[in-house]
């Protein structure tokens, strides 16, 4: 069937009911638009497990500090469709402003206290509860079996399985592993910002992470590797470094501990792009 595209609440929600009463399984993924091979993978992944997959596409301005890019995100709607149906999605919910939270911008919030907080949390204050109040929104809007989110956004991904938990959200929520260009730089939406000599730089971020995980394993120390790790940035050219930290996979608010599954996550600008990745 070919992609069709809906913009109100209603029309999804009919679209899925009938896919229900002829029990069809129904996968979502969330997106802020600007496609590439990473969110295409999701819709690959969905369709692995699920008979039809939505895709959202929705800037959402609740996730977007004072002194961010919301005006000047990239939105390429059009070609984010043929991509969608390049790969087999049944369709694109793609809502505006007011759909999303009402006319009155919607007085309501999901917080995550002791996740949302920390970490990428510190120096985005409110991001996560912009993520997880629009996330819970499009889960209970759409309710689909399963809803995939990738892993180069690993807080968030445990963001969201920690409120969809809390919360009783009848969703089965899928990490799908980062999808890289060849040189190992995490495809994102964002990477559109880094001018050609940048570019040539970044995936100085995803090599730097991937040491400090293999020197950790052998016995280095947490803090002393996260010095390292972030002089081998600020020398390649990256010009700030907010984090590079090494944490439980299980439980990102808990410090590493060796001989256990661990995720080491950094964020740092580059230019005009703030690149952020993890590995485990």
């Amino acid at each position: 069937m070919a992609l069709a595209t809906v913009r109100t609440v209603a029309e999804l929600r009919a679209q899925v009911s009938e896919w229900r009463k002829n029990g069809l399984k129904v996968g979502l993924v969330p997106t802020m638009g600007a496609l590439h091979e990473g969110h295409l993978a999701l819709v690959k992944t969905a369709l692995e497990t699920c008979d039809r997959v939505i895709a959202t596409i929705f800037v959402n301005p609740k996730q977007f500090g004072p002194n961010e890019d919301l005006e000047t995100y990239p939105r390429t709607e059009a070609e984010d469709a043929a991509k969608l149906a390049s790969v087999g999605g049944h369709l694109l919910f793609a809502p505006n402003v007011e759909e999303m939270y009402g006319a009155d911008g919607g007085v309501t919030k999901v917080s995550v206290a002791g996740l949302g907080d920390i970490i990428e949390g510190e120096f985005r204050p409110g991001f996560f509860d912009g993520v997880a109040t629009v996330v819970t929104k499009l889960l209970l809007q759409a309710l689909p079996d399963e809803a995939f989110f990738g892993e180069k956004d690993y807080q968030q991904l445990n963001v969201i399985k920690r409120f969809s938990a809390d919360l009783n959200i009848p969703v089965d929520i899928k990490g799908v592993p980062t999808v890289r260009e060849s040189d190992g730089l995490a495809m994102s939406s964002r990477n559109a910002y880094l001018i050609r000599e940048e570019r040539e730089i970044a995936p100085v971020l995803y090599r730097t992470i991937s040491e400090v995980s293999e020197r950790f394993k052998v016995g280095g120390k947490a803090e002393a590797l996260s010095k390292w790790a972030s002089q081998q940035l600020i020398d390649a050219g990256f010009h700030k470094v907010d984090y590079i930290l090494i944490r439980k996979a299980d439980d990102i608010a808990q410090e590493a501990v060796k001989g256990e599954p661990i995720r080491v996550l950094a964020a740092a600008f580059l230019g005009k792009a703030r690149l952020i990745d993890n590995v485990g």
